[in-house]
Formats: C-alpha cells, sequence, structure tokens
C-alpha cells in the first residue's frame, strides 16, 4: 500500500476545515486564517490555490452542493460561493452575532442545513432564502449537521450529548428519535474537543449510520429502532475519534484518532488498512474523494494532507460499485417464504421506495442499478427483518435483537489506567500510588507520588520513550512502550530506593512485538524504601509482560528471565501479587447473547503452577472494568454493572469460588443520584474508590480524593437486628477465613482470636433472640458457629435462662464434641492434607541392575514371590516365642554362660526387637516391676496344667507352615553341650516325667553350694519351701498337693557376667516344693529333653526380690521364714 502523501501548509494553526466538490475535482479548505482555499487535486503541493477572503473572523464550517459552495465563519455569516471559483454569490443566512458551526446541504442540492451555538438549527431554503424553518429540541449549542441519503431526515449532534433525528419530509418537521448517550457532553465551546468531528455518517444504503461515541467507539446505529447494533473498534485505535469519512459506495470507513488513521471494512467491521505516516498534530475533518481513490484531511496545525490511493488496486474500489463487495443497499420488505406449489415461487424481491425519494434521483446517486438481478442486498441494518419472525419476538421479549451481530470482544487493558484527554492521562491509579503522565507534545512528563510518603518517596523523570502502559508494584514501578519506527518495545523497571546501585534495568523485545499488559509484584517492604540504605531481604519483586506473540514472560525484580509461558487465550489484563499472577484471558470468542468468557488465573512465582482457574462472573452485555488485589491478599474484580466480587479462599488450589461482596447499585448513597465508582482497592471491609459523577468514565485532573465505601454483603433479609448482624458474621467470617488460609502450621493468632471472640458476642446475641422467640432450631445452628469454648458455656446459659432444658442439653453435647475435637487442630491439619493431596507426583522409577524385573502378562506362570509383611504375619504358639521373665523383663537381668551359649541368639533378638508377649488368654504380659502378687490356684492339679499346655504347643507347631523354622529348636551339627535348653522335643507327646538323674546331680550341686556358703542346709530349705511363685502366664493358684520330689533350682536375677559361676552354683543349692516346681515347669513349657545334662534354668522372682538382689549380686539370699503346713502363702520380706 503506497504511502506517498502530499501535505500542504493551508492555514495557520486551529481547527481546520474540508471539504469535496460534489465531482470531486476541487478540495475547499478553510481555518483560522479567515481564508477559504481551493485546491486542485489533480495537482501536488507546489500549487498555488485561488482563495476567498471575504470572511472576517475564523472559517468554522465548509459544504459543497451541486453548482456551488458554501463556507461559515465566527462572524455569523454562511456565504455562497460559484463552484470551484471564490466567487461570492451572496449570503445565505446569519446567526445574529454567534459563530456558525456548521453548514449541511441535502443530496438534491434544494436546501441548506445551519447549526450555531444556538440550540435552534435553521432549514433555509436556496431557491427562497427567506423559507427558513426552525428546529428547537436541543439545550444547547449544535456542533454537527448531516442529510440522510434520500434528503427525508436530517441527524443533528449537540454539546448536549444529544443525537436527533428530524423527519423534514413534511411541511412540519418533526422530531423522529432522540438518542442519547452516545455522544460526550461539551459545554466549552473553546475546547479542544469541541472542534471533532461528531457528524453522524449515513450509509448510502440509508439503514443505518456511524457516529464516534463517547467512549472513543465507532457505533452503528441502525435506522430500524434506533439503537446501536455494533461498533467497530480495534486494540491499536486507541484515544478519542476526531474525524470520519465514508467512501462514496460505503465499502469503507476511514477514522482518525491520536494514534493514527484506520480504515475498515463496513461489512465484516474490521479494520484492513492503516496509515503508516506520522500524524503531527491532530485531524480535525477527513474526507473521501467522490470521483477517485483518495483520502484527504486538515488538522490543528493548519496542514492538508492527501493521501492517494489509500486502498490498494487488489481490494474493491472505495467509489465504484462491484457485484458482490459493496454494501451499499436499499431498505426492501422481504415477502413470506413461498411454498412448494406457488406460482409466484420465482417472484423477484420489490424494493419499497422511502418517504419523499425519487428512484431516479437515488439510482443516480448510488450509481447502481437496482433492477439488476445479479445485484446482491446487504441486510445489515435491520432491512430484511420479518415482521412477526423470530428475531422479533426475541427482541420483545428482551432476548436477542441481532442474530447476526458478533459481541464486541472487549480490548485489552491496564488496571487503573485511563486515556489521554487535555494531554493528561493516569497510567497507574492502585493502592500504593499514582502515576501521571503529561504530554509536552515532544516528550512527556512522568510524575510518581505514594500515598503512604513515609515508606516511599516520590519522584519524577522525562519520558522520551512515551511509555503507554504501566504498573505500580510494592518494590519498584514498571514501564513499557510499543515499537515505533526502527525502535523495538521494550519495559524499563525502576526499583524504589534500593540499597545497590544500577537497579534500574530494561528488557527489550524483538521487533514488532508489541506489550499488551505489564504486572509487577511482590511482598510488601518490612521497612522504608525512602533511604537508600535501608537492606531489605525481600528483593526487588517480580516482573511479569504479556506480548503479542502470546507469551507470559517472568522475571525477578533484578531482571533474570525465570520463565516464558504461553496465553491460553486472548490477553485481557493481569494484576501482580505477592506470591502470584492474576491474570484475565478470553479463552474462545464471546458469545452471541453478550457473553465476553472470560477466564481468571491464578499463576504462582515460585513454581509457576496454576492455583487457582474459573470463570469470571462477568454477567451479559457487560465488561470487565477492574481488577486487583485486596489488603488481605485476596484476588478482586469489579464489572460494568456495578458489583464487586472477591475470591477469598483462594489458597486452597483449584477450589476457590468467587462472592458477590458489594453491588454498587444498591448503596443508600446512590439513590437519587446519577453516580458512578471507579475502582482503586479494598482493605478489609472497605471499598476504595473514585466517584464520578453523571456520564464521566474516567478520573479527570486535578487528581480527585479517594472515597471510603462500606462493603455489605447484598444478603435479602431485612429484619433490622438480625439481617446487620447475619451479614456482618458472613462478611466477617470471609476476611477470617482469608486469615486463616495463610496460617500453615500456626494454630492461630491473636488478631484472628479477638475477632473470633468478638463474632462469637454478636452469636450470642442471635441465639438469646432466637430463644426468645422460641426458633430452638435455629438457636442450634447458631450453637455450632460458635469458636471459642467460653461461648458455648454463655449460649448454655442463655439456653437456661429461658428454661429451655431440651435445648440446653444439646447444647452441651455441641461443647463435648467441641472439646474431643480441637477446632483449630482440625484446620490446620485440613491444611496439610490439601498441601499433601497436590504433592508433586513422583517420577516412575526404573528398575535398577540386579533387580527382578516386572514379568510380562501371559508369559510367566510362575506363583508370585511371597511377600513379606509383618503386620499380618501368623500367630505362633507361646511355647514357641516365649522367653523367660528374667531374660526379657529388666534390661539388667543376664544369662549365665551355658544358657547364653544355648541361646545367644534368641536373647539377644528379643532384646533388639522389644517384642510383647501374650498370655494363653490373649492378655499382655505385665512388666515385672508392675506384676502383682498372685495366689495359686486351688483345685487344680499342675501336671493336668503341664500337659494341657504341651497340647496346645504341639497344636500350634502343627498348624505353623513348615517354612518357618523354631527358633528355639537346636541347629543341626551342633555339639550337646552347646545345645538350647530352651528347646523343645521333636517327640511331643512324651509324657512329662521327673528325671531323678538330674535332681540328683542339683543335690549335689546345692550340697557344695551350702559347704561355700557356710549355712546349714535346713535353714536354706526352709527357706526354699516358704518362697513364693508366681507363674508366667497369670494363671490361678494351684490347690496344695504333695511333695514329689526334690525341686528345680532357681535362677538369680540380674547377676553380673563376672559372677556367673556364683551363680550356677548357688542355683544348684537352692530346692523348691514339688508344687513351685510345677509352676516352674508351666512358666518356662519345656519338655525334660535334656535331664541328662546339667543346665541352670532361670526361675521367675518376683520385682521386689531383684531389687534385692541387684543392691549385692554376690550376698547370700535371705529366705522368708518357712509357712505353716498346707499354707501356699507366704510373705516375702523386702
Amino acid at each position: 500500500m503506497p504511502n506517498k502523501t502530499f501535505v500542504n501548509p493551508a492555514h495557520g494553526p486551529g481547527t481546520t476545515y474540508i471539504a469535496f466538490s460534489r465531482d470531486g475535482s476541487r478540495v475547499y479548505t478553510g481555518g483560522a486564517d479567515t481564508l477559504v482555499r481551493i485546491w486542485d487535486v489533480e495537482q501536488g503541493e507546489d500549487q498555488e490555490p485561488p482563495c476567498a477572503t471575504e470572511a472576517n473572523e475564523e472559517v468554522t464550517a465548509i459544504a459543497a452542493g451541486t453548482d456551488c459552495w458554501f463556507s461559515g465563519s465566527k462572524d455569523s455569516d454562511v456565504r455562497r460561493y460559484e463552484a470551484g471559483k471564490p466567487t461570492l454569490q451572496g449570503l445565505v443566512t446569519s446567526a445574529a452575532g454567534i459563530p456558525i458551526r456548521c453548514v449541511a446541504v441535502d443530496p438534491k442540492g434544494k436546501k441548506v442545513a445551519v447549526t450555531s451555538d444556538e440550540p435552534t438549527v435553521k432549514i433555509v431554503d436556496l431557491e427562497d432564502i427567506t423559507q427558513v424553518v426552525m428546529l428547537e429540541g436541543h439545550t444547547k449549542a449544535v456542533r454537527k449537521a448531516t442529510w440522510h441519503p434520500s434528503g427525508s431526515l436530517l441527524t443533528t449532534c449537540g454539546a448536549d450529548g444529544r443525537i436527533i433525528v428530524w423527519d423534514v419530509s413534511g411541511s412540519e418537521p418533526k422530531q423522529e428519535k432522540v438518542i442519547e448517550g452516545v455522544l460526550p457532553v461539551i459545554t466549552d465551546t473553546e475546547a479542544p474537543e469541541f472542534g471533532y468531528d461528531c457528524s453522524a455518517v449515513w450509509h448510502p444504503s440509508g439503514q443505518y449510520f456511524f457516529v464516534a461515541t463517547r467512549t472513543h467507539e465507532i457505533a452503528t446505529i441502525s435506522r430500524s429502532d434506533w439503537s446501536k447494533s455494533s461498533t467497530l473498534s480495534d486494540e491499536a485505535c486507541t484515544g478519542d475519534v476526531t474525524a470520519l469519512a465514508l467512501s462514496r459506495n460505503g465499502v469503507y470507513l476511514a477514522a482518525s484518532t491520536k494514534s493514527g488513521i484506520f480504515i475498515w471494512a463496513t461489512q465484516n467491521r474490521r479494520m484492513i488498512y492503516r496509515y503508516q505516516g506520522p500524524l503531527n498534530a491532530p485531524v480535525t475533518q477527513m474526507a473521501f474523494s467522490p470521483s477517485k481513490n483518495l483520502l484527504a484531511w486538515t488538522d490543528t496545525a493548519g496542514d492538508l494532507t492527501r493521501w492517494p490511493e489509500p486502498i490498494p488496486s487488489s481490494a474493491p474500489d472505495p467509489v465504484k460499485v462491484s457485484v458482490g463487495t459493496s454494501s451499499v443497499t436499499a431498505p426492501v420488505q422481504r415477502k413470506e417464504a413461498p411454498t412448494l406449489f406457488d406460482d409466484d415461487a420465482s417472484a423477484t424481491v420489490q424494493v419499497t421506495k422511502p418517504r419523499g425519494t425519487n428512484d431516479t434521483q437515488l439510482d443516480e446517486d448510488l450509481g447502481i442499478d437496482l433492477d439488476n438481478d445479479d445485484w446482491i442486498l446487504d441486510d445489515l441494518g435491520g432491512g430484511l427483518d420479518d415482521d412477526d419472525g423470530e428475531a422479533r419476538l426475541l427482541a420483545a421479549e428482551g432476548g436477542i435483537k441481532e442474530m447476526v451481530s458478533v459481541t464486541k470482544a472487549q480490548p485489552a487493558f491496564q488496571p487503573g489506567a485511563t486515556p489521554m484527554e487535555n494531554k493528561k492521562r493516569y497510567l497507574a491509579y492502585n493502592m500504593i500510588g499514582v502515576i501521571e503522565v503529561t504530554d509536552q507534545d515532544t516528550h512527556h512528563i512522568v510524575n510518581v507520588e505514594f500515598h503512604d510518603r513515609s515508606a516511599r518517596k516520590s519522584y519524577h523523570f522525562t519520558d522520551h520513550f512515551r511509555y503507554d502502559l504501566a504498573s505500580l508494584g510494592e518494590r519498584g514501578a514498571l514501564y513499557a512502550c510499543q515499537p515505533e519506527a526502527e525502535h523495538a518495545a521494550h519495559i524499563t523497571y525502576k526499583p524504589y530506593g534500593t540499597w545497590a546501585s544500577q537497579s534500574e534495568w530494561t528488557y527489550e523485545l524483538p521487533k514488532g512485538t508489541r506489550v499488551l499488559g505489564v504486572a509487577a509484584g511482590g511482598p510488601a517492604p518490612s521497612r522504608s524504601l525512602r533511604d537508600k540504605s535501608d537492606v531489605d531481604l525481600g528483593g526487588q519483586g517480580n516482573v511479569v509482560i504479556a506480548t503479542s506473540d502470546g507469551e507470559l514472560i517472568f522475571l525477578t525484580g533484578s531482571g533474570i528471565e525465570r520463565a516464558c509461558l504461553s496465553l491460553a487465550g486472548d490477553f485481557v489484563t493481569m494484576v501482580a501479587g505477592p506470591e502470584w499472577i492474576f491474570i484475565v484471558t478470553r479463552d474462545g470468542s464471546t458469545t452471541m447473547d453478550g457473553s465476553q468468557n472470560l477466564t481468571g488465573r491464578l499463576i504462582k512465582f515460585d513454581d509457576f503452577c496454576i492455583l487457582q482457574k474459573d470463570a469470571l462472573p462477568v454477567p451479559k452485555q457487560h465488561t470487565l472494568k477492574w481488577i486487583g488485589i485486596t489488603e488481605e491478599g485476596a484476588p478482586a474484580i469489579y464489572d460494568s454493572s456495578g458489583v464487586l466480587h472477591i475470591m477469598p479462599r483462594f489458597r486452597i488450589p483449584l477450589s476457590a469460588t468467587w462472592v458477590r461482596a458489594l453491588d454498587t447499585n444498591k448503596l443508600e448513597r446512590r439513590e437519587g443520584k446519577h453516580e458512578s465508582y471507579w475502582p482503586v482497592g479494598v482493605a478489609g471491609d472497605t471499598f476504595m474508590c473514585l466517584i464520578l459523577k453523571g456520564r464521566q468514565e474516567y478520573p479527570g485532573f486535578p487528581r480527585p480524593l479517594i472515597q471510603e465505601l462500606p462493603i455489605r454483603l447484598p444478603f435479602k433479609r431485612t429484619d433490622p437486628k438480625e439481617g446487620p448482624l447475619e451479614e456482618h458474621f458472613a462478611r466477617e467470617s470471609m476476611l477470617l477465613d482469608i486469615l486463616r488460609d495463610g496460617l500453615g502450621d500456626e494454630l492461630t493468632t491473636d488478631t484472628i482470636a479477638t475477632r473470633e471472640l468478638a463474632l462469637d458476642k454478636e452469636l450470642i446475641q442471635l441465639i438469646q433472640q432466637a430463644c426468645k422467640t422460641d426458633r430452638l432450631a435455629r438457636a442450634l445452628d447458631l450453637t455450632r458457629l460458635l469458636h471459642l469454648m467460653p461461648s458455648f458455656d454463655m449460649a448454655i446459659k442463655v439456653a437456661g435462662f429461658y428454661h429451655l432444658i431440651g435445648l440446653q442439653e444439646k447444647m452441651e453435647a455441641l461443647k463435648a464434641e467441641r472439646e474431643a475435637d480441637d477446632r483449630l487442630e482440625s484446620l490446620r491439619e485440613r491444611r496439610r492434607a490439601i498441601a499433601d493431596d497436590f504433592a508433586p507426583v513422583p517420577a516412575m522409577r526404573l528398575p535398577m541392575a540386579g533387580e527382578p524385573s516386572r514379568p510380562k502378562a501371559f508369559q510367566d506362570f510362575k506363583p508370585p514371590p511371597a511377600l513379606h509383611r509383618p503386620g499380618l504375619e501368623r500367630a505362633t504358639s507361646v511355647a514357641d516365642t516365649f522367653d523367660s521373665t528374667a531374660t526379657t523383663a529388666h534390661s539388667d537381668t543376664q544369662m549365665t554362660d551355658e544358657s547364653t551359649a544355648y541361646g545367644g541368639s534368641f536373647g539377644e533378638g528379643t532384646r533388639d526387637q522389644n517384642l510383647s508377649y501374650r498370655s494363653p488368654e490373649g492378655k499382655r504380659k505385665r512388666p515385672l516391676d508392675e506384676e502383682p502378687v498372685e495366689q495359686d490356684s486351688l483345685g487344680m492339679d499342675s501336671g493336668a496344667k503341664r500337659r494341657a499346655l504341651d497340647d496346645s504347643a504341639s497344636a500350634a507347631r502343627q498348624a505353623a507352615p513348615q517354612a518357618r523354622s523354631n527358633p528355639f529348636a537346636r541347629k543341626p551339627g551342633a555339639e550337646n553341650n552347646n545345645r538350647n535348653p530352651f528347646a523343645r522335643s521333636v517327640d511331643t507327646n512324651r509324657s512329662v516325667q521327673k528325671s531323678e538323674s538330674f535332681y540328683a546331680k542339683v543335690d549335689v550341686a546345692e550340697a557344695e553350694k551350702n559347704k561355700r556358703s557356710g549355712q546349714p542346709k535346713g535353714k536354706t530349705k526352709d527357706k526354699k519351701e516358704g518362697g513364693k511363685q508366681t507363674t508366667l502366664f497369670g494363671l490361678p493358684a494351684a490347690q496344695p498337693v504333695d511333695k514329689k520330689g526334690p525341686g528345680r533350682p532357681k535362677k538369680k536375677a540380674s547377676s553380673p557376667v563376672g559372677d556367673s559361676q556364683d551363680s550356677n552354683s548357688t542355683a544348684g543349692k537352692e530346692r523348691q516344693t514339688d508344687t513351685e516346681s510345677d509352676k516352674l515347669n508351666e512358666s518356662e513349657v519345656r519338655p525334660d529333653t535334656n535331664i541328662d545334662e546339667p543346665s541352670q534354668v532361670p526361675t521367675l522372682v518376683g520385682s521386689q526380690d531383684i531389687s534385692v538382689i541387684d543392691e549385692d549380686p554376690g550376698s547370700p539370699i535371705e529366705w522368708p521364714p518357712s509357712p505353716q503346713p498346707r499354707e501356699r502363702e507366704i510373705e516375702v520380706a523386702v
């Protein structure tokens, strides 16, 4: 597309106007120098055009007729000149001392509409200028006037923000429609915005017109219902729309903004071409040539710019009408759909003639042949709507009004930013501070101010890059500019008061890449950042950049690149917090019913994982206005419907929901006022905002003060007592949930406990009200919501005061349940469980060298390998697993030399494993120091007990698996002198008998001990006969029986290793009665297999005996006095 343009200095600085002649051969321009110049479009920049010099003040309007042209100026006169020449033909009308603002000639060239600073519009008949029609309906000056292609309607745009459509086809004109809320209200006629072209540009079809709105969009207003049917916008087109121009055939629409000149296709409403040259000044008026591919405009610098061939030759021509490409239409009325057998199935569509329209004149104006069957009629603007079709029915019900209209996608925006107005704008406005920009034509002045000046120091700098995006974070400010000419886009980060030098850095993007959004985050500073010497270990924060390449770039506050993610849709906006970035994208396209289809994601800075993902609750037909972070760190959004949403449980991964926190439409202060709110932030339960009056959309200058609005959940209960308490409890609980989720392993804080106590007091009030009104179920539910245990006592007292015994008992049960289950511990465990649920999944571990690999299916039919499961071991007999109490009960108990040699492995294994053994009755054996002294069972034969134990042990051994060996059995190959005295005989059916040879050897050993100790044997025997023993298994005491022989020797407990020989000799000299020997056999449960070998068998000794023996291992045992005959119980002296 050629960019060669012709620029002619036409007039002095000021608002300049332009108009093409009807044949397109001349261009008329007028400006602040009171001159009107006539330019030849065929000549270049070196021409000297003729001038009309009759105006005494600034020229403010120019229009071309069929055989003449007109000019209007601030001297209140409208002059008529000969076509193509500066020859004055006369005055048309005057405005009585006020400036003329617009002159518009109807399509037939018969009438002219004149507007001025008066609210009245004049329509003058050019054949008889004395015939003047006055149109009254505006309240302020009328800026522009345009004619419908048929000439039957006149559209006027006033400074009061109204667009009035006048029906002038009859003798008496009347108002057809008054459209409000589209144009901005401008009261200052000297303001630059007053000179912008706000004309309603009619499409040649006459079905709709285009107009620049106060929201910097280009709206399409349909004639069928006078409503906005669609908009034209692009992310590259920003700022005020200063001028509009439509090509002759209606295919292209040109628009001028401060960011450039853009050309849209009216059929698909897409921007297709852009003027690549620079704009030295704002464009005030522009026009397409009616005869050639040429676009011309004038600006406030007084220059005339002509752009030849703005439409490439490969695209449809902007003048000629081509089949299938033109969007020129005529209003038609569609007939009913013919049936299959109708004779007139091939009937052509009849073209209806608008009122006051001449068919021949319409064909000549549009340059088309409506009788041509090949002509494609456009259906935009409701020209083909059915009278009683489904679309009209849906429109009547408030449904879809135009099925072919696609909802306009919301463009990307920066939170807290405003467009440039009067050479000033805000780049950022949040709870930290403000970034203001002032346009100085050649550069910008950036001023940064903070709300808390004790923590950060304000500053300003000169901006030669014209930064248009900025983010004000806790640790620094981030700025971004777009690519221009040979300069690539880049971002600059300026930390606050850093202690290190050269902390400011710049990050450049590839050429052609645009910056869509920036965000600066990080934790709040722990100390003031005003002094550069202060060191804060929190770092310099985090930086996130969204680019036009679909990238989301993460950097540290020092410029280190950490990650580059892909955007999951069209970028809309984002904001950074201390720990994460909240980014909003459009996943897909907008919907037919007006939904923006926005999705929000929380991405963590530490691992770049998604913490939350959820659709934003933006209502249909509304857009997202602001996103931010509350003082507690929760994400918050605000939409154009005036509703504030907060996500309180954002720390629970992928489980949080949006809470409807505030509906500004229901505020009491808004009653009877027309105002809106521009969000700044949320602090606790306060909504910080700027109040905008009337139709104002952005805050202006000087900077307004931040207002505080209380947050109130939109609950519906109207009870004056219970309603506010319930709302406050829900709101405060929401804030406490945010604080609790951030505790981690901590249970609570003093702040949380204080706030919970205050909530409990409010709940007690609600409980009292429920008890008073006899709503017991409500009172019980309120009791469940209490936090602290003393609050339960208070609730129980309230129930008792009203004599509600049943309720009081249920409250006590709730209290007991709460005491059993600690609420704070449960909350912490829940937080830990959530963290465990989202722990990283370990990688799959491949088998190492030497490890058996997993068998393949249907290839290995071997039985699976046995799994070792200690918790599922088979139960073994007591006789196989039980060790004597003397070897396991006390850590100081030692075995004799022979027993250590025989069962050393068993003794070590039991001590290392600290196994627990159970008695045959299923009860665990008590430790020796806790075991009470038991009495022998009466009436039970000890031999019968031994046989029962042997039988049970035999059965247990037979039931045990063969693979498991008895750890107490004699090992093969071992010598007889190394045999384990605890091993059991193979022949389990052998009867238990006493070996006389064994006891004979014991008698010899006991006699030798008595000789060495010097004590008489009778005395020792008396003590032995009177000793009290207990069984290991806790069996009841046996009935007294007669002595059958000498008893077995008793081992001395806890004997040192060095005294093992003395222990053996002492044990050989001691004797027990028959019953005591039987009890010993029962406790050890051993067969008398090794009766021919001398062995030292340990005897169970009470805990009191152990303590005595431990004090002096070498001293003889002090036995208690012998009991009376037939008595089994003795007293053991300590």
